[in-house]
């Protein structure tokens, strides 16, 4: 079958799905962090009165922004410039997943997620802030699609499941909890998806389970690609691939545990550790000497209960290494998907918390039609350049952030939201404020 073939019956297939994800306030203990399938793997649905094994499922949110400040590249070297800059604004479909499982019996089960990431394109072109404003190419890995997942499992006990293909990597808040629902803004939390790969997925081999009230994980990966770390978002493109494998010379580690022995309360701890640099295509032999390792920790938590939900991460990272990243031919070709000469940070650190409460719980009338509205509030601070070398340098990057708004559920599966923010950047360059709303969704049909 040829690949155009391929990815028009998944299209077909996937137009059929009219379900989702399920939320992880749903899962409790007995979830799976980061899985599409969770419903096909942990119970039995339900077909009227008959079992099936077979769960269908579709997520995703559309957006609208309006931004209150310049969107040219050179507006952190030239502020003054660009400070009464007109506003700029708009419409987006950050992603759109449809997922499939299904329960062979015997413990054997099968998941898969196709994702379409702002319409589905495989390759766009962006300005390169890095690179002066000039135009470039930035693959897609996955072509048209993103398959985000697809892996077989095997489960031989509630504590002991294997799993084995095409896996999110549930290090950090975003990446274990980054359905529609597990969110407040209108867009992914910022810091942590700029620091890291989001939604982080890769082929590998993972051992889960759950004991009491911990749940566990660990996962075997291929490594990340070194090429693909640049200044603004550090090693956020590890995962691309502009060609049709997954270059696996390095590998790395991932692991996660999850504690719910508090009613309503669930805390994470969460890292990675891996190569980096000599795992791209071609291999390059002078690159040998260097790891180039990468250690990522997180601690992050979620309170659901007494009519509040409250969220938040602290994400620190170190790489090694970064002196030789400039080295690298497929950084310095310039005929490169990977092209980029500015340097990477060997530190880069996001904290974050937001808090919600449902107003409608004190309405009779909204409670018992069990629609909410939450109020939210928002802040955060990231720096992708924040060791010595790069923290003056791109002062820019460090950022601290406030979002303010409102999220309304008509229905468990639907979300609306609207939300004010702004960036606060260093006195030497202008604040970024917008206005943005959006609506985000996921259900099972199956």
């Amino acid at each position: 079958m040829t690949k155009k073939r391929f990815f028009i019956a998944c299209a077909m297939a996937a137009l059929c799905i009219t379900g989702v994800m399920a939320q992880e306030t749903d899962d409790k203990v007995d979830g799976q962090t980061g899985a599409t399938t969770r419903k096909a793997v942990t119970t039995t649905a339900k077909v009227g009165d008959a079992p099936s094994r077979l769960s269908l499922g579709v997520g995703g949110n559309m957006v609208m922004s309006r931004n209150f400040y310049s969107d040219n590249p050179s507006r952190y070297n030239l502020p003054d410039t660009y400070k009464d800059a007109p506003s700029h604004g708009h419409f987006d479909i950050p992603e759109v997943s449809f997922s499939i499982g299904y329960d062979f019996g015997k413990g054997w089960s099968f998941g898969a997620e196709i994702e379409y990431e702002h319409g589905g394109v495989g390759t766009a072109y962006e300005k390169e802030e890095e690179e002066g404003g000039e135009w470039e190419a930035e693959t897609e890995k996955g072509g048209e699609v993103m398959l985000e997942e697809l892996w077989i499992q095997k489960s031989f006990a509630r504590w002991a499941n294997l799993r084995m293909g095409q896996m999110v990597v549930p290090v950090g808040l975003n990446n274990s909890a980054h359905d529609p629902m597990n969110y407040f803004t209108v867009y992914h939390p910022e810091g942590e998806t700029t620091i890291l790969p989001a939604t982080w997925h890769q082929t590998g081999v993972g051992f889960w389970g759950v004991h009491k009230k911990f749940r566990y994980e660990v996962q075997f990966l291929a490594g990340l690609n070194a090429d693909g770390f640049s200044t603004s978002t550090w090693v956020n493109g590890g995962t691309t691939s502009p060609v049709e494998f997954e270059v696996a010379t390095k590998y790395g580690v991932s692991l996660r545990l999850d504690n719910y022995s508090v009613k309503g309360l669930r805390l994470g701890l969460s890292g990675y550790y891996g190569h980096t640099q000599g795992n791209s295509f071609p291999a390059e032999e002078n690159q040998v000497q260097y790891k180039g390792a990468l250690a990522v920790g997180c601690l992050d938590f979620t309170y659901d209960a007494h009519n509040w939900i409250v969220r938040g991460q602290a994400d620190y990272g170190y790489l090694g290494d970064t002196d030789q990243l400039m080295l690298l031919y497929n950084r310095l070709n310039k005929v490169s998907p990977y092209h980029n000469t500015a340097r990477v940070s060997s530190n880069a650190y996001a904290v974050g918390i937001e808090a919600g409460y449902d107003v409608f719980s004190q309405i009779a009338r909204m409670k018992k039609a069990q629609q909410k509205m939450y109020v939210f509030g928002r802040y955060e601070e990231y720096n992708p350049c924040a060791d010595s070398k790069t923290k003056d340098k791109y002062a820019y990057c460090k950022v601290r952030r406030i979002a303010f708004g409102v999220n309304y559920m008509p229905i468990k599966e639907i979300v609306v939201k609207a939300e004010y923010s702004n960036r606060l950047l260093r006195s030497q360059y202008n604040n970024e404020p917008s206005l943005s709303i959006g609506i985000g969704f996921m259900g099972w049909l199956l």
